[in-house]
């Protein structure tokens, strides 16, 4: 492979895919905590005790990860005892509860029934609409919503639907509403409040003689880019909030869906030796796997992937790299008040790598990097199995065929901000010797919705998220109650049906 896969390639496919073979077990589910097991494993450390259970009993765990210490040691001697009393010596912490859903137990605190009038949440309002081009009507995803003074500010989804929670304090502010190619739209806030808008944006063509274009140097454009990272991103760590989700669909079907509001400590951009952290501040996650599947995905570090693929700081390969790329400036766009250079760029015919192919939007004033949209050659595509899959069945091929990413950033007092990442991947699999295929669309995705520069300290280590495992609640139902005075992102419609659907599965979903 090239010689800069271990520093940046690794970083960016670093969500592995392992497939999980199922096998049906005929235990009831209602019984299964009172039946009784005999294990002789001797000292396990209590991540491995759970996982041995899982492949005796053929249920698997669902619980927050701060609740259970994975790496503690425990002593797994057992002789026809039941799983409750067995949970309860392993886990050795008696204000857990277990209960049972389909083929999962849960793990979870025991409730303590407080009654508390919350007076700050009664008075937070509410924005929300949809962004649509105002000649099409189509509507337009990830635009970006931002309060003018302050940190806020949130995305729309693929359906170009958004929603934003207002606290008194914010009342006299105004919202921004920013896309690429489009003119900005502002509105005061207390104008768009408890209203379900529908903001028209309108595109702005910019006239540039041809001559222009031609003689402007895509390649030096892009290197300015990349020496003006350390002065449009600034020096010192940032606190943000932001909402992740992911998911993972088998043809047209939700197999596991997972959201969480997050804490980030953004470090530097130059100047220090410190990583980025992250801390959960609240998740949730839904199973659909019956036990009856032979195939099924899990992603793996899309929490991590996020922060790896913000190219500003963990600079992109076609920044770091271009005698590997070809560029070429293809239009000058409007966003906000300024304008952008959009340049594409393609790998070299004589690079037989699975490399990047996409757009870069670059300020035509100081050169900082507004947005990048990018997937992997599709003719290379296939030489990334090995990236992607870290654990695949004998009985099955499993390939990539399609690898999409945008990211994009937030000017804020002249210093640009991670504000969005979304990955979307298609993958392909079979069975060995059949010739029907069964597609996964996986997908990830950040969006910050505050951005806080004082007194921004970085998180003590009992704190911070596991890279593999964050979420911890099974998915109730969908309403905005969940999330309290957060931010989050509403599903897509295909999404949000899929959720839906799962009702009579899970018997869980509130119609």
């Amino acid at each position: 492979m090239s010689r800069f896969n271990g520093k940046i390639l690794i970083k960016l496919w670093a969500i592995a895919l392992p497939f999980l073979l199922y096998t049906q077990r005929t235990e009831c589910q209602q019984s299964i905590l009172d039946s009784t097991f005999t294990f002789k494993e001797g000292i396990v450390k209590t991540g491995a005790a759970l996982n041995i259970i899982s492949q005796k009993t053929g249920f698997n765990f669902t619980y927050d990860s701060r609740l259970v210490d994975q790496e503690r040691k425990t002593v797994m001697n057992f002789a026809d005892t039941r799983l409750n009393v067995i949970l309860d010596s392993i886990l050795s912490n008696d204000s857990l509860v277990y209960s049972v859903i389909d083929k999962y137990i849960i793990i979870s605190h025991r409730e303590i029934r407080v009654t508390v009038v919350d007076t700050a949440s009664q008075k937070v309002k509410y924005i929300t609409g949809k962004i649509i081009d105002i000649e099409t009507h189509e509507p337009l995803p990830f635009a970006a919503l931002a309060l003018k003074n302050t940190g806020k500010g949130t995305v729309t989804n693929n359906n170009g639907n958004f929603g934003m929670k207002i606290t008194p304090d914010l009342l006299n502010d105004t919202l921004s509403v920013s896309y690429l190619g489009y003119l900005k739209k502002e509105i005061p806030v207390k104008e768009a409040l408890g209203k379900n808008l529908t903001i028209s944006m309108k595109r702005e063509f910019i006239s540039i003689p041809e001559i222009i274009i031609k003689n402007q140097n895509p390649q030096e454009i892009v290197a300015r880019a990349l020496r003006a990272i350390p002065k449009n991103y600034g020096n010192t760590p940032a606190l943000m909030t932001g909402f992740y989700r992911e998911g993972v669909l088998k043809k047209s079907e939700l197999q596991t869906y997972s959201e969480a509001i997050l804490q980030i400590y953004k470090s530097a951009y130059s100047g220090t030796l410190f990583g980025d952290q992250i801390k959960v501040y609240k998740s949730r996650k839904i199973e659909n796997t019956d036990r009856r599947d032979t195939l099924a995905i899990r992603l793996k570090a899309g929490l991590s992937t996020c922060l790896e693929l913000d190219g500003a700081k963990n600079i992109f390969d076609f920044l770091a790299i271009p005698t590997d790329y070809t560029y070429h400036l293809t239009d000058i766009v409007t966003y906000d008040d300024e304008t952008a250079y959009a340049i594409e760029f393609n790998q070299r015919e004589n690079v037989d790598l699975p490399l990047f192919e996409g757009t870069i939007y670059i300020n035509t004033v100081d050169y900082g990097i507004l947005s990048v949209e990018f997937d992997v050659n599709p003719k290379y595509i296939h030489k990334m199995k090995d990236f992607f899959v870290s654990t695949n069945s004998h009985r099955f091929n499993t390939w990539p065929t399609s690898v999409k990413y945008t990211v994009s950033y937030r000017k804020m007092d002249n210093r640009y901000f991670l504000n969005h990442v979304r990955g979307d991947l298609i993958f392909t699999s079979s069975l060995k010797r059949k010739l029907f295929n069964t597609q996964f669309i996986v997908f990830f995705e950040l969006a910050v919705t505050e951005t806080v520069l004082t007194n921004v300290t970085r998180f003590d280590r009992e704190d911070l998220a596991p890279i593999h495992s964050i979420f911890s609640r099974t998915i109730k139902n969908y309403d905005a109650q969940f999330w309290g005075n957060q931010d989050f992102l509403r599903p897509e419609d295909n999404l949000l049906k899929a959720l839906k659907n799962m009702n009579v599965k899970l018997q869980e979903f509130s119609k």
